[in-house]
């Protein structure tokens, strides 16, 4: 706000969140049924932007099966114990930036 005794004229900052890139991509996992298969990716920011893990086309939420951490700029996925109805695609999503693996 700028006032001059009589006359006043106020204006206001507004702040976009820049997107966040993925600088890491997510690398295929080989490992064995009842085991554990871990996925990464790192972006270029941590951002409070909605970031999705997927497995085929369902989303995937942190639960006794499945675990889903940030630390930083990192995200990963831990899928407890596979079996080989597990087979398939995982997706990391994050804005309009996906990688998957």
């Amino acid at each position: 706000t700028c006032d001059t005794g009589d006359q006043q004229s106020t204006a206001a900052v507004h702040l976009k969140e820049p997107a966040a890139a993925i600088v890491e991509r997510l690398k295929d996992v080989m490992t064995y049924e009842g085991a554990d298969a871990v996925f990464e990716c790192r972006l270029s920011r941590e951002t409070a932007q909605d970031a999705q893990w997927f497995l085929g086309d369902v989303p995937l939420q942190s639960n006794e099966m499945n675990e889903i951490r940030v630390q930083g700029t990192w995200h990963s996925l831990i899928l407890r114990k596979v079996t080989l109805e597990d087979c398939g695609s995982i997706s990391f999503r994050v804005g309009q930036h996906s990688s998957a693996a």
